[in-house]
């Protein structure tokens, strides 16, 4: 028989709780965390716990026993301030990697670009090897090289078979220690990078997300892109890449996480051999979370009568990474939903929104975002519609909003729980997103949530946690909001204001 657990609703997702069976009078009775700290006053603390399919008075909640049978995550810090997660696999394959926390937050107006300008350099060649080297390397094991740069990280990792985990690390600790940067590459690179940016201007959705961060956190770092403006791309030099690999390339800065078939002390003895060169002491002192993020809200208007759709974004300020109402606030971007006319269901979808929408053929495709970051995140809907249903879909988006905030139906709430934990268990499926899961939130969480924790805390929002959310963050505000292409119906920003709130006697 499985043990009963229980966890505040309010602890940190910080706090390593360490989930412990509590033994009395011979009986698991329950689970307490080993430590008592809690949030920061945010709310009275509660504890809400409840069984499958049972009344919402009952006070634990039974974790399904393979919940409890997953790999433990191991974290080993190394002497210079890097820190080495693992979960242990059976299996033939191993995805291993780096997480840094350099992005384009931490970098300002004139260098903005260079982290991601850094990451293209990155393949080009070291000074201990060429980029032919690196390639047919790379090819020879059979492996796959890679690396992306986000606005708070830039990750370099490989998947490769558990016999070629040794040389990856090498190739990945070399290629971050001891990048070439000569001039030619960088000026190679640099025509590259300006044909990415002209290829970004083309997807819509790309444009669309970063206007609206732009909008919502103008003035802030948060509010540039990724790639930097055009005249960056041009004027950035060896000098900026080399002074921003010694300020954010720190050991406080890097996690180095490993997935498969590989072991803990293993990765531990690679990292401690290979990444030699990394200085331990954090020279900026400046963690995601003191990122300044302040939202203000406001609205971009691109009018382009030559699309044939109109593309809208409607965004709020939401909860970081680390929040006590991170969870609830997945919830209900679950309770809002995704849809597109490619998916059938009509009638029958879980999502009220996504089933109005469906029925009323009020656009061709809606989703839901939820863009966290350190001590902020952007929550709201992405539309794709015709002209003649903005104003429809718009309302009707915004209307949900207010339906949650007053309070949803108990069977919804269940279902979209439910239908979350599925999709998180099934977003860890292989080696390199399990990879991917332990580097960001060792990076931005500083601990790995076990899955059994995750499960506690979702299973105890209720449907009066989702209302006061909602009502705490999407109940009367100013959104920030973008819209392109055929818009000349599309609704007047104070019109849209007055639909985040409904009056009543």
């Amino acid at each position: 028989e499985d043990p009963n657990y229980s966890l505040s609703l309010s602890h940190p997702l910080t706090e390593n709780h360490n989930l412990i069976p509590l033994k009395m009078n011979s009986r698991l009775l329950g689970v307490i965390p080993q430590t008592t700290r809690l949030f920061s006053a945010l709310r009275t603390t509660k504890v809400f716990a409840r069984t499958y399919a049972t009344n919402a008075s009952n006070t634990t909640k039974t974790v399904p026993a393979y919940l409890l049978n997953t790999p433990k995550a191991k974290v080993t810090r190394l002497p210079n301030g890097m820190r080495v997660v693992t979960e242990e696999y059976p299996g033939e394959t191993a995805t291993v990697g780096v997480w840094v926390g350099a992005g384009s937050v931490y970098e300002n107006e004139q260098n903005n670009g260079v982290a991601h300008f850094l990451e293209h350099l990155a393949f080009k060649g070291t000074s201990t090897r060429s980029q032919k080297e690196i390639e047919y390397q790379v090819e020879n094991m059979g492996a796959q090289l890679n690396a992306y740069t986000s606005r708070e990280q830039t990750v370099y990792f490989a998947k490769t078979i558990k016999n070629h985990v040794a040389p990856a690390v090498e190739i990945i600790a070399d290629i971050i220690q001891n990048p070439l940067l000569s001039e030619d590459k960088v000026e190679a690179e640099r025509a590259t990078i300006l044909i990415e940016a002209g290829e970004v201007e083309k997807n819509i959705e790309e444009v669309i997300y970063d206007h609206l961060h732009a909008a919502a956190y103008q003035g802030t770092a948060l509010g540039r892109n990724i790639l930097g403006s055009e005249n960056n791309i041009k004027t950035i030099n060896r000098n900026d890449l080399v002074d921003y690999i010694k300020t954010y390339y720190t050991g406080p800065r890097m996690v180095v996480a490993g997935a498969g078939a590989i072991k803990h002390e293993d990765l531990v003895s690679l990292v401690e051999k290979n990444f030699t060169s990394i200085a331990k002491e954090d020279r900026t002192g400046q963690t995601i979370r003191d990122v300044p993020s302040q939202f203000t809200g406001s609205e971009i208007k691109i009018r382009n009568d030559d699309m044939p759709l109109a593309h809208i974004a409607i965004g709020v300020e939401a909860v970081g990474w680390t929040h006590p109402d991170y969870f609830v606030m997945l919830v209900i971007q679950t309770l809002l939903g995704s849809w597109d006319r490619t998916i059938g269901g009509g009638n029958n979808l879980s999502s009220r929104l996504c089933e109005l929408v469906a029925t009323e053929e009020l656009c061709h495709s809606l989703s839901t975002f939820n863009t966290c970051y350190g001590n902020t995140a952007l929550f709201g809907n992405y539309i794709v519609a015709q002209p003649g249903r903005l104003d429809d879909v718009v309302f009707e988006c915004l209307n949900e909003w207010q339906r949650l905030a007053t309070g949803p139906l108990q069977s919804e709430v269940d279902r979209a729980k439910n239908k979350l934990k599925a999709g998180i268990l099934m977003q860890l499926d292989g080696t390199t997103p399990i990879c991917e899961n332990l580097g960001r939130q060792t990076l931005n969480i500083g601990r790995v949530l076990p899955p059994a924790e995750v499960f506690l805390r979702i299973d105890q929002i209720t449907p009066a946690e989702v209302a006061r959310v909602a009502t705490t963050y999407l109940n009367d505000v100013s959104p920030a909001v973008v819209a392109m292409g055929p818009i000349e119906f599309f609704p007047d920003y104070n019109q849209i204001r007055s639909w985040t709130y409904w009056n009543r006697s």
